[in-house]
């Protein structure tokens, strides 16, 4: 059936649903689970000049690896094979392009943001 299932998570309560459907999948599957964040590049603006680079982006990468740990080793010791990927990305292009260099056979998505006008403008479900 499956061989390789992404799961995309931005740490809410919605994507760690998601997750756990997914885990379930490839437990039934016998499937690896590559669960996703997208870290995206932060802007921040300084209104009174000088350095306006924000989070060094290859610290916050890090750091989101680092709290996805805890996760990883939950799942694993489920009997999952979890592989855990933090990508420069948004969230909607890193769950895309993880997909298709892993070559996934189901992406999970949360449904945050399905309503009212981000339903219509986008969102990373959408």
């Amino acid at each position: 059936m499956y061989e390789r299932i992404v799961v995309g998570t931005d740490g809410s309560e919605r994507s760690l649903s998601a997750i756990e459907h997914a885990a379930q999948l490839a437990e039934l599957c016998g499937a690896e689970l590559h669960v996703v964040q997208g870290c995206g590049t932060p802007i921040f603006v300084n209104p009174y000049g000088g350095d306006t680079t924000g989070v060094h982006l290859p610290d916050l990468m890090q750091a989101v690896a680092d709290e996805l740990e805890p996760l990883k080793s939950r799942l694993e010791s489920r009997g999952i094979d979890v592989h855990t990927h933090v990508l420069p990305e948004g969230g909607a292009d890193a769950i895309v392009d993880l997909a298709r260099s892993i070559e996934g056979d189901l992406i999970v998505v949360g449904n945050r943001g399905m309503t009212g006008v981000r339903r219509v403008l986008g969102s990373v479900p959408n």
